[in-house]
């Protein structure tokens, strides 16, 4: 059996290119992946995503592979740059199409309410071009299509709308009307409580959530931080690796069981290494109320868990079951 599986076929020439050097590296170090995990810090199954295409690698696994396999850094930088704008593109082309697939269908939904989309009449041929509505959507940039002369022998008009359906949106709209009413009278309402004569008589708000960084204030490659980060993989986001440190760490029986923090994201998980099929491993924080992550080890002998916001490493928790029976956490805090 081969050592590697075929790349992807719609994976970009130069990402494969890259991935396909990663492999020589690897081939030409002796090295099992297993071990190349163990020696750059990175997970075997993240090494796996990148040698496979799946994943582009981080610049600090890159450079730790270098450092692995005696390979000068200045060159697999140089390709990594390349392959990260190559990868960079093809998530573009891929929110550009998905972008497209939902103007479509939230086309095709107005349609329904008499908008321009598949449930919408048309005028029969010879009625000449149905007009846009204003603010219409008409493609990136393109004019309006402008008026056709009318036909030399106009067909008769089509016939009226059914009576009911100018009932049915009129009603539509009424009803829209009274919903903005209600929702505008409650505001009021609820600004208005005690008058500001007692500020114990004002409606108590609810605290607002820790503002997350915004995408423009993460480093490159991060691509989420705080809460929207919860039940996320930590490698997938851009969490690991460079951004991540070992907080603290235990043993339970064989099994060596790690909290993995990232100050960049705001969040941990749990890692456990050196462990047996069926293991699990557990991420908690000692100050939410999340409900904690899990992660099961396969036949590769290690596992983590997806990530959980915490406000600081200190508020996180490893725990690990063993198919043994033995049951051990790391110390909150310490």
């Amino acid at each position: 059996m081969p050592r590697w599986k075929a790349l992807p076929e719609e994976l970009d020439p130069q990402v494969r290119e890259f991935a396909t050097q990663l492999r020589r590296l690897v081939d030409k170090s002796g090295l099992s992946i297993a071990a190349v995990a163990d020696r750059t810090g990175y997970s075997k199954t993240s090494w796996e995503r990148y040698l496979n295409g799946r994943l582009l690698a981080p610049k600090g696994a890159i450079v730790a592979l270098a450092e692995v396999t005696g390979t000068n850094p200045l060159h697999l930088t140089t390709m990594w740059e390349l392959s990260e704008r190559a990868w960079s593109r093809s998530e573009m082309r891929h929110d550009m199409t998905m972008e497209a697939i939902r103007i479509t269908q939230a086309r095709d939904a107005l349609g329904e309410f008499g908008g321009d989309g598949p449930g919408a009449s048309r005028p029969g041929p010879g009625t000449g071009p149905r007009p846009a509505a204003s603010g219409g959507w008409h493609g990136p940039e393109s004019p309006a299509a402008p008026p056709r002369p009318p036909a030399a022998s106009p067909a008769p008009p089509a016939p009226p709308a059914a009576p009911g359906r100018g009932r049915r949106r009129t009603a539509i709209f009424v009803a829209a009307l009274v919903g903005a009413l209600l929702v505008i009278a409650g505001a009021v309402l609820l600004t208005d409580l005690g008058g500001g004569a007692d500020d114990t008589a004002k409606v108590a708000e609810s605290p607002s959530a820790k503002p997350s960084p915004t995408a423009s204030e993460l480093p490159a490659g991060v691509k989420c931080a705080g809460d929207d980060c919860t039940g996320e993989d930590p490698e997938l986001m851009g969490c690991g690796g460079e951004f991540a440190e070992t907080a603290t760490t235990t043993k339970v029986g064989t099994a060596v069981v790690e909290v993995r923090y990232s100050e960049t994201c705001g969040v941990a998980w749990a890692r456990i290494t050196e462990a047996a099929p069926g293991d699990t491993v557990e991420i908690t924080s000692t100050q939410g109320d999340d409900q904690p992550q899990t992660g099961t080890v396969n036949a590769d002998k290690d596992a983590y868990t997806p990530m959980l916001a915490v406000p600081s490493a200190a508020a996180a928790e490893a725990c690990a079951t063993l198919t043994t029976g033995v049951e051990g956490c790391t110390t909150a805090g310490g």
